[in-house]
């Protein structure tokens, strides 16, 4: 088809986006080894691996969209850009999205084999993997698929086994018997990021504890509480000593409880004095562990009480609530009850189940040494934070953290390569299974069936991907210079790839953390399954072309706040595509034969003020886009482009073409070439599909837009 022919038809991302793309594909220019030109500076973006277990949602939309507009415009500026894609097998998520499959199909994961419930997972996660890979081309993602990366693929595992061992043998790995956040319904521990709080009305139970009144919201938890605590300072019960031994009358029966003097105790809370329960509370068990008191199970895997609950033994914890208040009451142990008791529950952030902390073995990183490192290149500003206030987040969260339980009783995802011992429990690692007894007591041993949490592989993920540490990728590409994600997961994702790359790599694993905001629907509602407000961007895309929906996510969008996502919206800029396919129409019409002369003399005040103009317009645009400013430099270009092009420019070109001199129309010709040459080069990156079209038509076309140089 010729170039009027094209031009002479309204344009149609429908018949352009896939053809397009496959010209990209096919130039090999997504890969930094094939660029023209001379290219020594490298610019690296790690594409935060897609969860394989679903389809592209718009958040997603949103990453691939401006990810690409900074890879796009780098690309244009000469640099030896990279943008590695990759997906990730999501571990608990994944089984998770499987389980609910298993469970329509009258299935469950348990009494499963564990080797057949993998495959399963891992056919059911590749298949996704395909379908997510297509979507993110439809998106227009110019990422480089020769390098593309799976979390499992066998160099990811090995170097995640690598780390392991590496922890270990620098005493930063420990396996402990420490109190866990457990899950009852997905029979699994989670580390304190994968928590939500939730705040609920409850009763709080005044119950009588001997001489004193004790205040909870959980009595089942209380058959084995011996230990009454009180703070040292409280003058209320200075006539109590440490370890004073009182008898009193308790759920079951008489019992003999022991006074514990801790400072961790809130006076101001209930009566100031409570007992203990340290297998099933964070607190109790850390005074616990301070005092050197027993710790007693009372609440199995599962939520059912154990057999020291006497009468009430194998019952859930939410039927067997009212009746051992019931019983209490019977004997006189009740004093009041408040029925209207807000406080914060932990629960399960994929089920909602509430979190039954339990004492279990496994597997933690000591987090202080590592946050140390990072806190230190933080605070001497080696990593830009957009916007800069995650960097106080950040800072506050890594000067407080904690050590973070990796241990996951998954079938799905990377084993822990470690042998544990059946008699005193300890735990080795041990990549090559060259471990044969306990190193400790020579005890018999048995291979530990846990699974990584997902975060500790995709931790390591900037210097992974790039084959750390012998590949020439390695060695040009890291650090990375841009890691852009999702504002949500800064403590989850972010914060531990610092801490993982510095402790592999001694560097950082990237300069700058562009942190965008979500994607809320239409009213500014969270989107989710169960409110049925999910926007799926392929059909927006469908209706109203890729490119309209990429500036449209990007126009008003700052780094880090959320944004309301309306159909209308992405409407609207499809009738920003048109416009400026008919600009191009328009313009090429009108200058048949011309080719683009460098340097055309400005004759006129009127000629010079439009050139002073689009002059300012370009330095203006490429200073946004070297600050990351995509939502200024979308939004000065549309506006210049709808309202000075088209509205004014092009109106007044009508006349002068028609009735102008010949040394005016050829002026204004030239003008308008030059005019469309820098729109179509600086729209690129944001609107790629119908740019890239356009330019086809372009006399001063040498080679696809994509790898043309940015226009200053």
């Amino acid at each position: 088809m010729s170039v009027n022919e094209k031009l002479l038809k309204p344009y149609n991302p429908k018949e352009t986006e896939e053809r397009i793309y496959k010209l990209w594909e096919d130039s090999g220019f997504f890969n930094p080894d094939n660029l023209p030109g001379e290219r020594k500076e490298p610019f690296t973006i790690i594409m935060p691996p897609t969860n394989s277990n679903g389809s592209l949602h718009a958040g997603h939309g949103l990453v691939m969209t401006i990810e690409d507009i900074m890879v796009r415009y780098k690309r244009m500026r000469d640099f030896k850009t990279l943008w590695l894609p990759g997906f990730d097998h999501a571990g608990f998520e994944t089984q998770v999205v499987y389980e609910k499959k298993l469970e329509k199909e009258g299935r469950t994961r348990f009494g499963m084999d564990p080797k057949e419930l993998y495959k399963e997972i891992l056919d059911f996660t590749l298949s996704n993997s395909k379908n997510i890979k297509s979507q993110i081309k439809k998106m227009g993602a110019s990422c480089d698929w020769s390098r593309e990366k799976f979390t499992l693929d066998d160099n990811v595992i090995r170097t995640v086994h690598q780390t392991f061992k590496r922890m270990y043998d620098d005493n930063l790995i420990y396996r402990g018997n420490k109190i866990v956040s457990w899950c009852p319904k997905h029979q699994t521990s989670f580390s304190d990021l994968e928590i939500k709080d939730e705040e609920i009305i409850d009763n709080l139970y005044y119950l009588k504890y001997g001489p004193f009144t004790i205040a909870t919201a959980r009595p089942e938890t209380k058959f084995g509480d011996k230990y009454v605590v009180m703070h040292p300072d409280d003058k209320r019960y200075k006539k109590y000593s440490d370890k004073q031994k009182i008898k009193l009358e308790w759920i079951n029966g008489p019992i003999e409880a022991t006074v514990i003097k801790d400072e961790a105790i809130d006076m101001e809370f209930g009566t100031g004095v409570m007992t203990i329960t340290p297998w099933h509370d964070n607190t109790d068990f850390e005074i616990a562990e301070r005092h050197k008191l027993d710790k007693k199970q009372i609440i199995d895997e599962n939520g059912k009480l154990l057999s020291i609950a006497g009468e009430f033994v194998g019952q859930h914890i939410k039927k067997a609530r009212p009746l051992i208040i019931e019983k209490l009451q019977k004997k006189g142990l009740v004093e009041k009850i408040d029925e209207n008791y807000k406080h914060v529950v932990r629960t399960c952030y994929k089920c909602g189940t509430t979190i039954e902390p339990q004492i279990k073995s496994q597997w933690f990183v000591k987090m202080k040494p590592l946050a140390e490192k990072a806190l230190l290149k933080i605070n001497n500003g080696e990593i830009v934070y957009i916007p800069e206030h995650y960097k106080k987040i950040t800072i506050h969260w890594l000067e407080n953290i904690i050590d973070w339980n990796i241990s996951r009783q998954i079938v799905w995802g990377i084993p822990i390569p470690a042998k544990i011992c059946t008699k005193c429990g300890y735990g080795m690692a041990d990549l090559e299974n060259n471990v044969k007894k306990c190193e400790k007591c020579s005890g018999a041993i048995v291979e530990d069936k846990d699974t990584f949490d997902t975060w500790f592989s995709s931790g390591q993920w900037p210097f992974i991907t790039l084959g750390y540490p012998d590949s020439p990728d390695f060695k040009t590409f890291y650090p990375t210079d841009v890691m852009e994600t999702a504002g949500e997961i800064i403590f989850f994702w972010v914060s531990r790839m610092i801490m993982l790359g510095l402790y592999i790599t001694g560097k950082v694993p990237f300069k700058t953390v562009y942190l965008h905001g979500l994607v809320l629907d239409a009213k500014g509602q969270k989107m989710s399954k169960s409110k049925g407000n999910v926007i799926d961007p392929l059909i927006l895309t469908e209706k109203y072309g890729t490119d309209a929906f990429r500036i449209g996510m990007v126009i008003g969008n700052t780094p880090g706040t959320s944004l309301a996502l309306a159909e209308e919206r992405i409407r609207g800029y499809k009738n920003f595509a048109n416009k400026l396919w008919n600009i191009a129409r328009f313009i090429l019409e009108n200058t048949k034969g011309e080719t683009m002369a460098g340097g055309f003399p400005e004759r006129n005040k009127f000629d010079e003020t439009l050139r002073t103009e689009r002059r300012a317009l370009l330095k203006d645009v490429t200073e946004d886009m070297e600050n990351l400013r995509f939502y200024l430099a979308a939004e000065k270009l549309y506006h210049y482009v709808w309202h000075n092009l088209a509205d004014k420019i092009i109106e007044e070109s009508k006349v002068i073409l028609e009735t102008g001199t010949n040394e005016e129309k050829t002026r204004r010709k030239q003008f308008l070439l030059h005019t469309l040459d820098m729109i179509l080069k600086t729209l690129h990156p944001f609107m790629p599909f119908v740019t890239e079209e356009i330019w086809s038509m372009m006399p001063s076309k040498k080679n696809l837009l994509m790898v043309e140089r940015w226009p200053i």
